[in-house]
């Protein structure tokens, strides 16, 4: 079975990003190292701040895509639901 993980990171500044991949893990490492040219890299984007697991990779494109759409407030309340200290879930990996 396959995973897909639709996640927020954040920067401890304010700055939110959200991604889908298929290996959190090597992404989020991806992140940390500034790998990945970008957003992330120029703004520090390196804490796992949420992550929610899906099997399909369609739901997860969704899901994306749903969650890029909101506005900051509604970001920040699911980030709560599962991360309410917004402490970097990654950190012990």
């Amino acid at each position: 079975m396959n995973s897909y993980f639709v996640y927020i990171l954040g920067n401890g500044k304010g700055a939110l990003y959200v991604g889908v991949t298929n290996d959190l893990e090597r992404r989020m490492y991806e992140h940390k190292m500034k790998m990945v040219k970008g957003f992330t890299s120029r703004y520090g984007l390196n804490q796992l701040l949420f992550m929610e697991e899906f099997t399909d990779i369609y739901q997860a494109l969704d899901a994306e895509k749903k969650i890029k759409g909101w506005v900051r407030k509604k970001k920040l309340a699911l980030i709560r639901t599962i991360n309410p200290k917004f402490e970097d879930l990654s950190k012990d990996w």
